[in-house]
């Protein structure tokens, strides 16, 4: 009986989409860690800052004004890229509870 030597076993498919996932998470953790610690003024960065609360006019009169979010801008070159995120949109708490008119009760 002759065997074939040396004898490779077969690759499944989940053992390449384990190793690709692994991949793309290691990736994807030393882009951020170096877009997080690179200077404001490099090709690539990644910016985030803490808002507690945002009430400028510009934000006022779109109604986008927030309380206790993040502000992430990502800058790659010439594109720069703006994420803004709200726990607690104000527009949210300014808008009535109820699209019922109200009534009274007897």
């Amino acid at each position: 009986m002759a065997r074939e030597w040396p004898h490779r076993a077969p690759v499944t498919i989940r053992k390449r989409l384990a190793r690709t996932a692994a991949g793309t998470l290691i990736l994807i953790a030393a882009l951020i860690s170096v877009g997080l610690t690179a200077p404001a003024d490099s090709p690539f960065t990644i910016d985030v800052k803490p808002v507690f609360l945002r009430l400028d006019p510009a934000t006022s009169a779109t109604s986008s004004a927030s309380a206790l979010g993040l502000d992430i801008d990502i800058k790659i070159g010439g594109l720069h890229l703006h994420y803004a995120w709200s726990a607690v949109p104000m527009a949210a708490l300014t808008t009535p509870a109820s699209t019922k008119e109200p009534r009274e009760l007897l």
